[in-house]
């Protein structure tokens, strides 16, 4: 299998396995147990608490071990709703479900929805927010999109936000560990993070949040995670994710450098292709991600067609497979709807090497050949 499809998870890395491993089996102790065998699975917890944090750019007391990513989504925004009451909450017009639904479930609390426009490259600018309605409490914009690969500037967008009073979030599940990210100096009160992107185990995430700010947690019953997650914790994916936040920390530079002269490779041979493409092709991106339609070739049909060749791509996010309305993203962006179905979408990995490009546009040849 020709796998290029790293937004939607990433292969467990063997160091970040090893890692894991001994909490399987032999360091089994509940972290909330005083005895020894309890204290040695809280060590290895608020170890992986401090990685996570130097990735993140955030201090350890800030980290919220959650499930995953979109647990750490629904906690930023349902954790404040109750303070957020006869308020309105922003959210980008192309973010992931995970931050669109708990944002439309608001509106029973009641709280008002807005959604901030982006122009026809995926980017918000600092004039969005002269649209933001009168007593709008909470923003939340994904740092880098998970479809197109669209990165913010949210150091730039966050701070005046901030000195305005508003509870400021950012999805940053797909811009850990493929570009740098500091918390500490965003101007957010909350980070989203996800384990399985980043070389980690699937079912461990974190949320980044400020101590001051008025959160309820979403579980009730067992006061882990500052009270605000509560549940015994996935000791082994958090040791885990730890793990997977080190590398990622040490190897940022080199990770991205790799996967973006494979980015610039594959555009060079995409660009020869008719009817082709490129969303997003003239703004900062993600190192790795490219996301193309090609007219007449429905986005989903493709994505089959190549997998019948053993490559696996995706025609958008993972978390909505089997959609058959365009790609929300695209729209916002302005794209027509017929060419919005059309969408396909390759995020490489530290794995891929230039033959998977040559391998990938032989496949890509192959499948329209078929359907010409």
């Amino acid at each position: 299998m020709l796998y290029l499809d790293h937004n939607a998870t990433t292969p467990l890395d063997e160091r970040v396995w090893e890692a894991m491993a001994p909490y399987q089996q032999r360091f089994y102790g509940n972290p909330s147990s005083l005895y020894r065998l309890g204290r040695l699975s809280r060590q290895a917890v608020e170890t992986a608490r401090e990685q996570v944090a130097q990735l993140a750019g955030a201090q350890p007391a800030q980290v919220i071990f959650t499930s995953g990513g979109t647990e750490a989504n629904n906690l930023a925004l349902k954790g404040l709703a109750h303070a957020l009451r006869g308020r309105c909450v922003a959210v980008g017009s192309g973010e992931h479900p995970s931050v669109l639904e708990p944002a439309r479930s608001l509106i029973e609390h009641p709280v008002a929805l807005h959604a901030i426009p982006c122009d026809g490259q995926g980017r918000i600018t600092a004039a969005a927010w002269e649209q933001l309605p009168a007593g709008t409490g909470l923003v939340s914009l994904m740092w880098a999109n998970n479809e197109t690969g669209v990165i913010q500037d949210i150091p730039a967008l966050m701070p005046p936000l901030r000195e305005r009073g508003l509870w400021l979030h950012s999805d940053a599940v797909q811009a850990a560990g493929r570009i740098p990210l500091d918390f500490a100096h965003s101007g957010l009160h909350l980070l989203s993070l996800s384990s399985h992107k980043i070389y980690g185990p699937k079912g461990a995430g974190a949320l980044i949040a400020e101590r001051s700010l008025p959160m309820r947690p979403l579980l009730h019953g067992g006061g882990q995670e500052r009270g605000l997650r509560c549940g015994t914790e996935n000791v082994a994916a958090i040791v885990g994710f730890g793990k997977a936040a080190e590398l990622a920390q040490q190897e940022l530079a080199q990770r991205a450098q790799h996967v973006l002269s494979l980015r610039r490779h594959l555009e060079s041979l995409l660009s020869s292709l008719p009817g082709l493409t490129v969303f997003a092709q003239d703004v900062l991106r993600l190192p790795n991600t490219v996301q193309f339609g090609i007219a007449g070739m429905d986005g989903e049909t493709l994505v089959m067609a190549l997998d019948r060749q053993g490559v696996a791509v995706s025609s958008g996010s993972a978390c909505a497979g089997g959609a058959a309305e365009p790609s929300h993203v695209l729209l916002a962006m302005g794209v027509a709807p017929e060419l919005a179905r059309r969408a396909v979408r390759v995020s490489f990995g530290a794995g891929n090497r230039a033959e998977d490009v040559d391998g990938f546009i032989d496949a890509l040849q192959k499948a329209l050949a078929g359907f010409a």
